[in-house]
């Protein structure tokens, strides 16, 4: 799987269902992505981390306190890390209840999962790599690894992002033909240069920080722009106006992908 994105038309979709479709359905499930594909998206943002036992599974935050039962399930005293658990116990949990009473019950879906619900209806992913402290290189490392895996042959990959560098180097390092992406909610400096350094075919903003100018400088480095988290048309025409190749958004629902 040779990464030649910098060289190809742009592949995927202009409009990417943020966490699946976060806001109508429990985040980062199944369910999540069901919704937004119901809604006419054909590409996904989501959060992927590892379990203590190496397992790549979905989950936005350090914890499990917001989004699952845990501090029910898993008894006082236990802790809430994610990482510090098993997936075999991660897998026992609740991750739909928080959200609403219809979603009592779902899971948190391995990443495998989520890849192959994906290629079996032809969408495109974008996966956040979300490391624990302290195993930013090493999730970049892993997770790319299936990435490759779930993914081998086909014509599209996913695109790989994160808001830490060094789980960019991890991701390429191990599959270097991969497609990266830099998330950034600031313009520190050096933020082009790291991007063109880890070999990026994308940087991912905050919304607001795209203007005429910063939109010119990334595409005068031969990267694409995509935007987060934008729910409102206003803002979505107001990107689109500038150039931008992608727009994640919660409001599946209000936002139309076509």
């Amino acid at each position: 799987m040779k990464n030649t994105l910098h060289d190809l038309p742009w592949p995927y979709p202009r409009w990417i269902a943020h966490r699946g479709a976060g806001k109508l359905a429990p985040e980062n499930t199944l369910a999540a992505f069901r919704a937004g594909a119901a809604h006419g998206y054909r590409m996904f943002e989501c959060d992927v981390r590892l379990s203590a036992d190496g397992v790549p599974f979905l989950l936005h935050d350090h914890t499990l306190k917001r989004t699952t039962n845990a501090e029910t399930a898993l008894g006082s005293g236990l802790s809430t890390v994610a990482g510090e658990h098993p997936w075999g116990t991660l897998s026992l949990l609740d991750a739909g209840s928080w959200h609403s009473r219809a979603f009592a019950g779902e899971t948190l879906p391995t990443f495998e999962a989520i890849a192959r619900y994906c290629r079996h209806n032809g969408f495109h992913l974008n996966i956040e790599i979300k490391p624990s402290p302290g195993t930013e290189y090493h999730t970049g490392q892993v997770v790319a690894r299936h990435a490759a895996r779930l993914w081998h042959g086909a014509v599209v990959p996913p695109l790989l992002t994160s808001f830490e560098v060094p789980a960019l180097e991890g991701a390429l390092q191990s599959q270097p033909d991969l497609p990266r992406g830099l998330l950034l909610e600031a313009l520190w400096d050096g933020w082009l240069e790291t991007a063109q350094r880890l070999g990026c075919v994308a940087v991912v903003c905050d919304h607001t920080l795209w203007d005429a100018a910063t939109v010119s400088q990334a595409k005068k480095a031969g990267l694409r722009t995509l935007s987060y988290t934008v729910n409102d048309a206003t803002e979505a025409l107001r990107l689109i106006d500038l150039g931008i190749d992608a727009i994640i958004t919660d409001s599946v629902d209000l936002l139309s992908p076509t």
